[in-house]
């Protein structure tokens, strides 16, 4: 064999021997199920999903999230290194340059899962500042409920809170609006921010609370009264009852006829003070106040106050028996006058024994004369008439015979009175003398141990030297 043929010679075993090693290594591959560096021919394909991508500052770091459907881990890479980069095993990622940052997230496979990769942009501000803005302002009913909404540009949550607590309250997470009452709703919004993020500017939306359609201003106060205060010129006003108009009543106002007098409160009774001594003049309207608005007032309520009277008259004759008479009246302020004076008169000299005493109901008040002083004398009878003297009438009489006499007994005739001082002014203080020596009663009742003859008690000498010695008024 030539020198040429033993080189091809050689050769050609080199080439057999090179196709017989690929060959192996092929069938290799195929029986053992892969080598190390890929998986099998038949491995199972998987997926990668990433997280809601995060915003990233100039000098900011964010998580990168991802996770593959195989469950095996990931490894991250920046495909954008002038903007960001990534590390590899946790997926923390830095800003370093404004714009979209590109993170491929990557799993090399096994022997089971074939390779996978995934890429998320992640954008790359320039700036640590953030803007809120509002969304379109819903429309909020007077006691209603409605939501606001809100975004920070850092796309991180904001809080709400209400700059007009009075008016309205709000959800700080949700934006849930409620309304108190009527008047104008302003609700904040603020976003603290983070290690990416300055604080937001607050953002605030304002609403007016429109009222619903079925709401009115409150309606007149009903059962209105004015009565005497703990004091000689002060009146206390209450109302029985006042329709709200579908929303809470906030306060009420009294005000006086004639004007120049009024107070408010937040609150039924309302005491007032006048400028003269137990109102004497004046009457008194109610209002009402609510979210809509002040109602119409009630009609001038006129003070009327109710008293207690006593009044005793000394019978020398009968002790320790002596003629009293009490009773009741009401006080009307307004117009400085008494009515419904009634009540009971005891009659000493009544029947056979001296004890036990009886009574005359007296129950018809009949007249009211002025003092020089400014008092009244007010005088009211057994019956429904001032005949108690014959021929007729009644006075300051110190003995008169009864009305009817000569005629025998008779019931319908049987009158009697009493007469009692008032000042309109201040009802309870004490009398003087000369007011003392104006009480008079006359027991007209026929039929008793005078006879004919009625029992007067009278300054200066009664029937039987009766007369009057005190008289009290108290508040009922």
């Amino acid at each position: 064999m030539s020198k040429t043929e033993r080189k091809t010679h050689r050769a050609s075993l080199k080439t057999g021997l090179q196709h017989g090693l690929l060959a192996l290594a092929a069938a290799c591959v195929g029986a053992c199920g892969g080598g190390s560096d890929g998986p099998a021919i038949d491995a199972a394909p998987q997926s990668i999903a990433f997280a809601a991508a995060p915003i990233l500052t100039v000098g900011g770091t964010a998580q990168i999230s991802a996770s593959a459907s195989s469950g095996l881990s990931l490894s991250y890479t920046s495909q954008t290194t002038a903007l960001c980069s990534v590390a590899a095993d946790t997926g923390v990622a830095t800003g370093l340059a404004a714009g979209d940052c590109v993170i491929e997230a990557r799993q090399t496979g096994n022997a089971h899962y074939a390779p996978v990769r995934a890429t998320l942009t992640v954008p790359v501000l320039a700036v640590r500042t953030q803007t809120i803005t509002f969304g379109t302002a819903p429309s909020l009913t007077l006691y209603g409920t409605t939501t606001v909404t809100a975004n920070a540009s850092s796309r991180l949550a904001v809080r709400f809170s209400s700059t007009t607590p009075a008016v309205c309250t709000v959800d700080a997470a949700s934006g849930l609006v409620t309304d108190l009452t009527a008047g104008t709703c302003t609700i904040a919004a603020d976003q603290a921010g983070n290690g990416s993020f300055d604080p937001a500017p607050t953002a605030t939306l304002t609403l007016t609370v429109a009222p619903d359609s079925s709401t009115t201003a409150p309606g007149v106060p009903q059962g209105v009264t004015a009565t005497l205060g703990s004091t000689s010129n002060s009146v206390v006003v209450s109302a029985a009852q006042t329709s709200a108009g579908g929303s809470p009543i906030t306060g009420y106002t009294v005000v006086s006829t004639p004007s120049g007098l009024s107070a408010s409160a937040s609150a039924l009774p309302i005491t007032i003070n006048c400028p003269v001594a137990g109102c004497v003049g004046y009457a008194f309207a109610v209002s009402a106040t609510n979210a809509l608005g002040t109602g119409s007032p009630s009609d001038p309520a006129h003070v009327l106050t109710n008293f207690a009277v006593t009044a005793r008259f000394f019978e020398p004759d009968t002790q320790p028996n002596d003629s009293i008479f009490t009773g009741t009246f009401k006080l009307d302020s307004t117009t400085g006058t008494v009515s419904e004076l009634a009540g009971s008169l005891t009659e000493s000299m009544t029947g056979s024994a001296i004890v036990p005493m009886t009574t005359v109901p007296i129950v018809h008040q009949l007249s009211s004369v002025s003092t020089a002083d400014g008092g009244l004398l007010v005088s009211s009878f057994a019956l429904n008439t001032v005949n108690t003297f014959w021929p007729g009438g009644f006075a300051d009489t110190e003995i008169g015979i009864y009305y009817g006499f000569p005629t025998a007994y008779n019931a319908a005739t049987a009158n009697s009175f009493i007469t009692i001082y008032v000042n309109p002014a201040d009802p309870t203080a004490a009398l003087n003398a000369a007011q003392i020596n104006s009480l008079v009663y006359g027991d007209c009742a026929p039929g008793g141990m005078m006879g004919a003859a009625c029992m007067t008690g009278v300054y200066g000498g009664g029937t039987m030297g009766g007369y009057p010695v005190t008289q009290t008024i108290t508040r009922r």
